[in-house]
């Protein structure tokens, strides 16, 4: 499913993203190598069993990249003009490696480009869940989006 242009969106808009992701170890192993991050909590099954958590926590920035990657094919595919920002980016409770997380997405605002006028910014409320329900991650995404053509 394509993404939509600006002005096929309204406010209070949501979606239910179909798309389901279970988290692997490779997943988070590459991310967290990836971006140089050596936060034993992520890679070492030693220590992260002495901590609160008692495994492996999966590395924050890979819940992020999921969270905007699972709605990408109904929010934005072909029509993106830029990612303007990401806001509020919170995650209340951890991931862990054979997690499923899910995506919902409310539209919050729209307003027209005030430098493009072929283009519209839109605000997204993505909000990732586990298997249990669980609110993991939770974000504010801006977008430009093209507008539909005359």
């Amino acid at each position: 499913m394509a993404g939509k242009y600006f002005d096929e969106w309204s406010v209070g808009d949501r979606i239910v993203h179909d798309i389901r992701r279970t988290v692997t170890e490779t997943d988070n192993l590459l991310i967290t190598t990836l971006s140089h991050n050596p936060q034993p909590l992520h890679l070492d099954a030693e220590y992260a069993a002495g901590t609160e958590f008692g495994r492996i926590v999966v590395n924050g920035v890979f819940t992020f990249a999921l969270t905007v990657g699972l709605s990408v094919a109904d929010t934005t595919l072909g029509v993106l003009v830029a990612n303007l920002g990401y806001d509020k980016v919170v995650m209340p409770k951890p991931v862990f490696i054979g997690d499923t997380l899910r995506v919902e997405t409310e539209v919050v605002e729209l307003r027209p480009s005030g430098s493009r006028p072929e283009a519209g910014i839109v605000a997204f409320r993505h909000v990732t869940f586990n298997q249990r329900g669980e609110i993991v991650c939770q974000c504010l995404r801006t977008a430009m989006l093209k507008r539909k053509p005359a």
